[in-house]
């Protein structure tokens, strides 16, 4: 029988195959010993958001790959997505951001709001930014941007904002009933 917890890398090595398979990466592992009861939290992320049932069958699938390790300390396990306050630092942050809102900090320290758009091949998003009562589309290489943060929205974005982000309204193109 193994003692206390495992360790990052043996999280992260068990349970990628895992992950990969449903369609998330393991952003990180954190493993709280020192917690009242010890925690180890995995963070993936994926193209389509996690949602309540695939947090709850990938918290079951690592649950059960975890027990085979026999480790005897006991422990909490969570699955959880990044948050909104995890930083954009990657191509495929910003991609899975499409649509959203964020704050952007550009290298020479100016800063500005808009709304992820389209990210071109070449590394260059464009970012959807509020222009008087209409927008300007503003093409950002990513080597420009020191810190981008998703914001959060309680209003929905109008549907021309979207539209020049490269989304859809959520409701858009469904027919209404009366």
């Amino acid at each position: 029988m193994a003692t206390g917890l495992p360790s990052q890398t043996q999280v992260i090595e068990l349970l990628d195959a895992e992950f990969t398979r449903a369609g998330y990466e393991i952003e990180d592992v954190v493993i709280d010993a020192a917690a009242p009861l010890p925690r180890i939290t995995v963070i993936a992320d994926g193209d389509t958001p996690l949602d309540l049932d695939t947090v709850a069958a990938l918290s079951r699938s690592a649950s059960a790959l975890l027990d085979e390790l026999d480790f005897d300390a006991p422990y909490v396990l969570e699955v959880s997505s990044p948050g909104v306050q995890r930083p954009l630092t990657t191509v495929k942050h910003f991609r899975r951001a499409h649509g959203r809102k964020v704050e952007v900090t550009l290298t020479d320290g100016s800063g500005l709001t808009g709304r992820v758009g389209l990210v071109a091949d070449d590394d260059v998003l464009t970012l959807v930014v509020r222009a008087g009562r209409d927008f300007n589309l503003r093409r950002l290489p990513l080597s420009e941007i020191s810190q981008a943060v998703v914001q959060v929205e309680f209003s929905p974005p109008g549907e021309r904002e979207l539209e020049l982000a490269g989304r859809q309204a959520p409701d858009a193109g469904m027919e209404r009933r009366q």
